[in-house]
């Protein structure tokens, strides 16, 4: 098929080099790109030349205050901006036709397309079709979704939809799942997935400072019991406490979701409590590395400053949230990543990457992963305070 794919950026680079695997594909972004196997054009009406499937994978952004890495819970809740979203549909509508099908797969909140873009949508067709795809797996999940997300105006399998899936079938995996649903109802599988994560991995780091609260508790013989309860709670993903929520989607995600709670005045903010609670994780580890640096007169040296391992990418780090309060309530002095190893209190941000590491004599290890063992250093394994 002619794709056209509009927003060759962090993310849509990648699941549009795996589109062009199997199909002709042509890509648009406002900053100069290099993508491995397939061309770029220089103008929004060129993207939308002659292709059967045009792709707009533009941000919905946050101020930067509110991706995460810092403490937002104080700021007044906030909508995503869709500025970017509605003048690129704006400009599409000027040159797309009915010939083609136009697929969104911003994130955006419920209730926004059918308000927002719907209006701006009057010579092509449309479809919502929000990825869950992350950083630094973005090929694999757009090989390996865990479903495919497919919004149309009543929710009903329409032409267009049966259209898209089977595009998808040319490279996804044999029996991918698949969801459709209204414009309203893709939004919300979005969103609420998203947030979802970050509700389970506050509430398995609750168990983790419940842990340090209390004694005499493994927080791993906790979260495993209730990993195989899977008949009426959850899985196993994002079943080990360690590190907060982190990424571009997630803390942002809970922001834009308190948001809408007050504009929609649900009664109640679970999704406030989430950022608290993220926060007040992260300020808890950072008063322990306190006590161990004050005690043993050592700096923190935190290990993954990137949100997660594999990647460069720093938005809503929790390694730079636990040491924006180290600095700011602790008074204590911090690095991330040094190039040559220093004796410190070292939090091990990451899970599993620093086993080769080459830890000066005289350093603390604190996990909270509870993995990391040594012979010759003091391991702390925070989370497990059984006796």
């Amino acid at each position: 098929m002619k794709i056209g794919f509009i927003g060759i950026g962090k993310l849509g680079q990648d699941a549009a080099e795996v589109m062009a695997e199997k199909h002709e594909v042509i890509g648009y972004d406002v900053v100069e790109r290099q993508p491995s196997n397939f061309n770029m054009v220089g103008t929004i009406e060129e993207v939308c030349k002659e292709r059967e499937l045009i792709f707009i994978a533009v941000p919905t952004p946050h101020h930067p205050d509110y991706d995460g890495r810092y403490p937002s819970s104080h700021l007044e809740p906030k909508d995503f901006d869709y500025t970017i979203v509605k003048n690129v549909l704006k400009e599409v509508n000027e040159y797309a036709t009915k010939d083609q099908l136009v697929v969104l797969i911003s994130t955006v909140l419920p209730g926004t397309i059918r308000r927002e873009f719907i209006p701006l949508c009057k010579n092509f067709r449309f479809i919502y079709n929000p990825y869950l795809i992350a950083m630094g797996t973005v090929k694999w999940d757009m090989v390996n979704p865990e479903m495919v997300i497919v919004g149309t105006e009543d929710g009903s399998l329409t032409g267009d939809a049966k259209l898209l899936l089977e595009f998808y079938e040319t490279f996804i995996t044999e029996g991918t799942r698949y969801e459709v649903g209204t414009w309203d109802e893709a939004e919300a599988i979005k969103i609420f997935y998203n947030t979802f994560i970050s509700t389970k991995v506050g509430l398995v780091n609750m168990i983790q400072d419940v842990s340090q609260r209390i004694g005499n508790i493994n927080t791993d013989v906790v979260t495993k019991a209730l990993e195989r309860s899977t008949y009426r709670i959850l899985g196993p993903a994002y079943m080990k406490a360690g590190m907060g929520d982190g990424g571009g989607c997630h803390p942002r995600d809970n922001i834009a979701l308190r948001y809408m709670a007050r504009a929609h005045n649900l009664g109640y903010d679970l999704f406030d409590a989430i950022m608290q609670a993220r926060e007040a994780q992260a300020k808890n580890m950072a008063r322990e590395l306190s006590y161990l640096a004050k005690e043993h007169n050592l700096p923190v040296v935190i290990l993954g400053k990137a949100y997660k391992p594999g990647v460069d990418y720093e938005d809503g780090s929790s390694s730079i949230l636990v040491g924006w309060y180290l600095e700011n309530s602790y008074n204590i002095d911090i690095s991330f990543d040094p190039q040559e190893p220093i004796q410190g209190v070292y939090l091990l941000g990451h899970m599993g990457h620093h086993h080769d590491y080459s830890f000066p004599d005289g350093s603390i290890i604190v996990d909270p992963w509870r993995e990391f063992k040594s012979d010759t250093l003091k391991v702390v394994h925070y989370g497990n305070t059984r006796l």
